[in-house]
């Protein structure tokens, strides 16, 4: 009878530390994490190659779709336009990142979106390229928030909660 309430026992907890695993982050980067470099490779001639890490000083905001995703592509647009609104902070950049394979695409779906932000650009290696591999976006495409030290301060951010942020 012993063996079994001590069975029980370690079930019972075994279980409960089972749910805790549950609820950490399964993957990708997280709140906290200084965010990779990468070169973001300007597609026009007027506008220079520049790293991440040259943004410094700044907050930005990074914003990771593809046209072909939809949630990604509305979260990108809603968050470019919160960002041209006058009540937003001017001490923030966003970058916008498209893995669309290609470029034709790309230059179509920010026409269509009235996406104004010099700073958006197309990853045309698309999923098997190494920024998607080095921000871990296999398991969806996703948002951050970054600090002005190149820490991750916020994930997957909403239009309404970058006001929170940055106000």
């Amino acid at each position: 009878m012993k063996n079994v309430r001590w069975l029980f026992v370690v079930l019972l907890l075994s279980s409960l530390t089972s749910f805790v695993e549950k609820d950490k982050p399964t993957g990708g980067l997280n709140v906290g994490d200084i965010a990779p470099d990468f070169k973001i490779e300007s597609m026009s001639a007027k506008q220079p190659d520049e790293k991440l890490s040259s943004l410094k000083g700044k907050y930005v905001l990074l914003s990771f779709w593809a046209s072909y995703d939809a949630q990604s592509r509305m979260q990108n647009v809603s968050l470019n336009n919160a960002l041209r609104e006058k009540s937003m902070p001017g001490n923030v950049l966003m970058v916008s990142v498209s893995f669309d394979e290609y470029n034709s695409i790309f230059q179509e779906t920010i026409r269509k979106d009235q996406i104004v932000t010099p700073t958006c650009f197309v990853e045309t290696k698309g999923e098997s390229s190494n920024l998607f591999r080095k921000y871990q976006l296999d398991r969806g495409f996703t948002n951050y928030l970054i600090d002005e030290n190149g820490v991750i301060v916020a994930k997957n951010i909403s239009p309404s909660q970058l006001s929170t942020y940055l106000g």
